[in-house]
């Protein structure tokens, strides 16, 4: 099996409207934490409704763990957990006797050691204290580690993780990140579909970017972010001098705010040395100077020409 996930063509277009996803062509290395990146509405939700075979595909074919989907769905499902559109939950239930339903759905589970593996799983997303609550007096984050709690009551080969930090507060993202981490280092491979750009960036290995149903590039996040160009930047108290400066020697993009003056980089690296010496014998001090890396933010603007979300 050379890919976890594997599309060609993939393409779902409902009646009267635009496609919501128009020949996607996705391939998810195994052992990695993919980031499905793209803005509310870039047809990621429908793509994985298609690829866990709970919607049918207009066109094109897409293949789990090497099985074609959703023909296969019988055979695949239970190698996979997911979360997808937020946990469905019985309220007047808690969240234990949730899982425990879950679990007893499952024609693979072991009932003897079902309650452990519930207790498990509860313990791994934080929610030990509030196993006996009911889950109508859960929080939305509350409800989003419950249902990677459900995801999570059996090893997985993959994970479908949609907007899995939904909901939650700061700590909660870190927590969740940290696990998705951990889940891949035990040999899981994680499909992550996010708005939060920082996210991405902070979690995945790989990641596709989405624009309006189309995929618009994919593969490894460090690839991604070396392909857009980061900015020169310069500290300095005398901020309108050395701005002036920069663009007497041709510098592009130039403006400051406070003591910061920002740029684009020269294509040389070269011609950062002879843009520092015009700033120093132009009589600007100068307390920092250099190019900041680029980032995957400035990678989706550079692809896309627009901008989405990126706190997290």
């Amino acid at each position: 099996m050379t890919a976890v996930i594997e599309t060609h063509g993939l393409t779902k277009r409902y009646r009267g409207g635009q496609p919501a996803v128009d020949r996607l062509d996705l391939s998810v290395p195994p052992g990695s934490v993919y980031g499905f990146l793209g803005p509310n509405g870039s047809g990621k939700t429908t793509t994985i409704r298609m690829l866990m075979g709970l919607i049918e595909p207009t066109a094109g074919r897409a293949t789990v763990l090497g099985r074609p989907m959703p023909r296969s769905a019988g055979t695949v499902l239970p190698h996979v957990g997911a979360l997808i559109e937020g946990p469905a939950l019985y309220g007047f239930l808690s969240g234990r006797d949730n899982l425990l339903r879950y679990d007893a759905a499952d024609p693979t589970a072991d009932p003897r050691t079902r309650r452990a593996r519930v207790a498990a799983a509860l313990d791994r997303v934080g929610l030990t204290q509030a196993a006996g609550k009911k889950t109508k007096a859960y929080s939305l984050g509350m409800k989003q580690r419950l249902g990677l709690a459900a995801a999570l009551l059996q090893p997985r080969k993959l994970l479908v993780l949609d907007e899995p930090t939904n909901g939650l507060d700061p700590q909660g993202m870190r927590e969740i990140r940290a696990l998705v981490r951990e889940l891949a280092a035990d040999g899981s491979t994680v499909f992550l579909s996010s708005h939060l750009l920082d996210e991405i960036e902070q979690v995945c290995t790989h990641a596709a970017v989405m624009a309006q149903g189309r995929l618009i590039t994919q593969g490894p996040v460090a690839d991604l972010a070396a392909g857009a160009r980061g900015g020169l930047t310069v500290l300095t108290p005398d901020a309108a001098d050395a701005a002036r400066i920069l663009k007497e020697q041709g510098l592009v993009g130039v403006s400051h705010e406070g003591d910061r003056v920002t740029g684009e980089p020269p294509a040389d690296e070269t011609d950062l040395a002879r843009l520092n010496a015009a700033l120093v014998h132009g009589g600007v001090r100068v307390r920092g100077f250099g190019v900041e890396r680029a980032s995957l933010e400035d990678a989706f603007v550079a692809l896309t020409g627009e901008g989405f979300d990126v706190a997290g």
